[in-house]
């Protein structure tokens, strides 16, 4: 399982750990990952992601997952969410 966020494309980054004489040695930063499972509102259904903290706190903020993923593009989304922007953007057009 990758350290990835599904819905933001969050993923680790480098940099030191400074000592207090100044010593340098590399470290990683991790994203704070969860998983959770979000309802689509459109769909009637629930999704299990593993996602990033802040990503929820903007999918809470968007108004819900169909939302974010609306407005979401499409390089960042990982092939699971990508997959559920999909099926919901087409039962928006059928029901339409």
């Amino acid at each position: 399982m990758s350290r990835r966020c599904e819905l933001t494309g969050k993923g680790p980054m480098t940099g030191n750990n400074v000592s207090h004489a100044n010593n340098k040695t590399r470290r990683r930063f991790l994203p704070n990952l969860n998983d959770v499972t979000l309802i689509s509102d459109t769909l009637g259904r629930s999704f299990k992601l593993r996602i990033s903290a802040a990503a929820l706190r903007s999918v809470d903020h968007r108004g819900g997952l169909d939302a974010f993923l609306a407005k979401a593009r499409d390089e960042e989304l990982s092939a699971n969410a990508l997959k559920i922007k999909k099926e919901i953007a087409k039962a928006q057009t059928a029901a339409a």
